[in-house]
């Protein structure tokens, strides 16, 4: 056991005082000195456990409204000092220093604060500045001083103070101080994002403190770990916790589904980030079929998506096939029943969430981050370059086309017909590869690509493309523009009667 520290005296201010009530019984049934300030002094003395205020201490009063309450030489001091060192402890006793072993601190609101949509006024008086030098200062001086720094250790610290009767040891101490400075850290990130929101600074920071250890990584010989509020965005209702390559599958079906919101029944099918499925129909049990119709082999064991709720019908459907993850608004009583079925399916109600955000990735020795590819191809964007004009069912066809081949690994080429997804081509070197395949997994499956729409995420640097399409029965073109010979295929399209419109806007993925 590394060496212990006899807790005798305690600082205690915090915000948030539920479960702090516990602790100060216990501090003062073993002797602990309570020092503490404005609403924590009044609390403490609710249970009729002496408190010293700290203006005892500094001979200063709480000033600025608040602002400026422990920031005092005898506060610090009495944290700071190190007990091993003799001249820190003969100023101590020159300057009438109180020892303080225990600091029990917590911050202000901040970024509930922000989330809140509280006036900037509000929003910088929840900057704190006394707690974080507190914490700090105890979190600094770990080899002397205990720091607890959030309400979420007070079980914990109440635990060790019972069953070591007021003692601490060493590593014990660290552990905390780290937990200290994951906070600090943390909420100095907060607030340098809040105040360079225009982006002046050039500099990228975030933090997470809510990290979960999964089975494994993308494959079972790396580690993996997920940083984030999971739960802020899903409800778990059913199945065995979520791994690695279900969460990369997840969030590539809850962007492609947001395409969809607030439409006609949409359901989606995803394997390794991409949809092998989609179809939008007048109920969501012919969506899912006939998403599933799009490609029943790679269905297996993917991720199923609604942009609707989930009923009896569908789900008897859906029971029939081995999938991993089905995700909806919500779900039916009978459907969720149904769906239980299969004890290790996951189940999730996706909540209402706001996916704004950089995206962000590890590159060499650093990050590359970027905005969010929030463009959607609109009717607006739409430029008819070709003497064909398309029909009104063939731009419905186009601008579905186009949101699938967003959200799909370049280079890719996407087939659809009646909001059916037919076929797409994934991940090729080249684009002439992505139609090809996308050609030869729709006829695979039976469908006829008579009449059929293509969309690309970038544009033809030659006509190759739209001849191989034409041959094989398509007739309308949907992709951004922009090569020096755009014109090539242009005229392919005029000499053979296709209809080709232009977005002026690139949807890489990679």
């Amino acid at each position: 056991m590394s060496a212990s520290l006899k807790i005798n005296s305690a600082l205690i201010s915090v915000y948030h005082k539920d479960g702090l009530e516990p602790i100060v019984k216990l501090l003062d049934e073993i002797g602990v000195k309570i020092y503490s300030t404005g609403g924590t002094e009044t609390f403490i003395k609710s249970f009729d456990i002496d408190v010293t205020p700290v203006e005892s201490v500094t001979e200063y009063p709480s000033i600025l409204g608040g602002r400026v309450k422990t920031l005092h030489p005898k506060v610090f001091g009495g944290i700071l000092n190190r007990q091993s060192v003799e001249s820190d402890q003969d100023e101590m006793q020159s300057y009438d220093i109180p020892q303080i072993d225990l600091v029990i601190v917590d911050l202000y609101p901040f970024e509930a604060t922000v989330a809140s949509g509280a006036n900037e006024q509000d929003i910088i008086e929840k900057i704190d500045i006394g707690g974080i030098s507190l914490i700090r200062a105890a979190a600094k001086n770990f080899k002397d001083t205990l720091c607890v720094s959030s309400r979420n250790d007070y079980v914990e610290i109440l635990e060790l103070l019972q069953s070591q009767n007021g003692e601490i040891d060493l590593e014990t101490r660290q552990n905390f101080a780290a937990k200290a400075f994951n906070i600090s850290s943390h909420y100095d990130t907060a607030i340098f994002n809040y105040l360079n929101r225009n982006g002046h600074v050039n500099a990228f920071k975030q933090s997470y403190t809510d990290g979960n250890t999964l089975r494994y990584g993308e494959n079972p010989h790396q580690k993996g770990q997920f940083f984030g509020e999971f739960n802020s965005v899903f409800d778990q209702l059913h199945g065995k916790e979520l791994s690695y390559n279900n969460l990369l599958d997840v969030d590539a079906a809850v962007n492609l589904m947001a395409e969809f919101q607030n439409e006609a029944p949409t359901f989606a099918i995803l394997k390794h980030n991409n949809a092998c499925g989609l179809a939008q129909r007048s109920t969501v049990a012919e969506a899912y079929k006939d998403a599933l119709a799009g490609d029943p082999v790679s269905a297996f064991g993917g991720i199923l998506i609604s942009n609707t709720e989930i009923n009896q019908e569908t789900a008897k459907e859906i029971h029939q096939l081995f999938c991993e993850v089905v995700i909806a608004p919500s779900f039916s009583t009978e459907a969720l029943s149904t769906l239980k079925g299969k004890k290790n399916r996951i189940i999730l109600v996706q909540k209402q969430f706001n996916f704004k955000q950089p995206t962000v990735r590890t590159c060499l020795n650093g990050v590359l981050v970027q905005d969010k590819d929030l463009k959607t191809d609109a009717i607006e964007d739409l430029n008819c370059v070709t003497n064909k004009e398309a029909t009104q069912e063939q731009i419905t066809d186009l601008l579905f086309a186009s949101k699938i081949c967003k959200h799909t690994k370049s280079n890719t080429i996407v087939l659809a017909k009646n909001k059916q997804l037919l076929a797409s081509g994934t991940g090729q070197t080249s684009r002439v590869d992505a139609l090809n395949q996308a050609i030869h997994k729709a006829i695979s499956f039976n469908f006829s690509l008579k009449d059929a729409v293509m969309a690309s995420d970038a544009f033809f640097p030659f006509p190759d493309c739209v001849e191989i399409a034409h041959k094989a029965g398509i007739t309308s073109v949907i992709q951004p523009g922009g090569s020096i010979k755009d014109q090539l295929s242009i005229d392919y399209c005029n000499e053979n009667h296709l209809t080709m419109l232009m977005t002026g806007t690139r949807h890489f993925k990679h």
